[in-house]
């Protein structure tokens, strides 16, 4: 159904703007259940191409927004899968009260203690990643006792903690004397930066900073 009905709007049989028939309709005019119906339109909706309005009903949009989908990889799975040898080196490890930046970011108390690991991930004996990243015990108690000497937090988060929503900032920096000593390069290098934080259903897991060394390209899809 979610073909079928793609294929109405690309081909302009129903143009933007438009309201589509009832999801009642178009289940007798299918033959199939109104809820298949349902799960077409909503996914189309959540893909930017129509707009649901309670009472309103379903439109095609007029200005049609596509969404990027970015997965939360494992890194070491993503430089094996380049064809590179994977090492891993934990910098710090230690459970102390987060700044207060970091603090208002994981939504904690002023008082609160957090797990703050600093992590390289290199490709072929070259740097790839430094990952420094604040984990929220609270939210996931099990991360207190994790050993992130044998395994990267961002492999263990993403084995054990379950996300129900996130949000990710792109950015470039300069890379300061830390970054270019890490990451093997001169120091103000254009480097990227992806800075992400995650929630599960109540409270904010974790923030991460992950700066990449230079040369690094992030590939997405629409």
């Amino acid at each position: 159904m979610h073909d079928v009905v793609l294929e109405r709007i690309q081909s302009r049989r129903w143009k933007p703007g438009d309201l589509i028939p009832r999801e009642q309709e178009l289940a007798e005019e299918f033959g199939c259940a109104r809820a298949t119906i349902n799960r077409a339109l909503q996914a189309l909706a959540d893909s930017g191409f129509l707009e649901r309005r309670r009472k309103a009903g379903t439109r095609v949009a007029i200005h049609p927004v596509r969404k990027a989908t970015l997965s939360i990889p494992i890194i070491e799975q993503e430089i094996e899968q380049n064809g590179f040898t994977y090492a891993y080196a934990l910098l710090t490890d230690a459970v102390l009260p987060p700044p207060a930046d970091i603090g208002a970011w994981l939504e904690v108390p002023p008082d609160s203690t957090v797990r703050h690991v600093e992590a390289l991930h290199s490709a072929s004996g070259r740097p790839y990643v430094f990952e420094d990243r604040w984990i929220h015990l609270d939210a996931i108690g099990a991360a207190a006792s994790a050993d992130f000497s044998t395994v990267s937090p961002n492999r263990w988060l993403v084995e054990n903690a379950t996300y129900t929503r996130g949000k990710i900032t792109l950015s470039a920096i300069g890379a300061g004397s830390r970054e270019s000593e890490l990451l093997a390069c001169e120091p103000g290098a254009a480097l990227f930066r992806l800075e992400r934080r995650t929630w599960n259903k109540t409270a904010v897991i974790t923030v991460a900073n992950l700066t990449f060394a230079p040369g690094y390209r992030m590939h997405t899809m629409l």
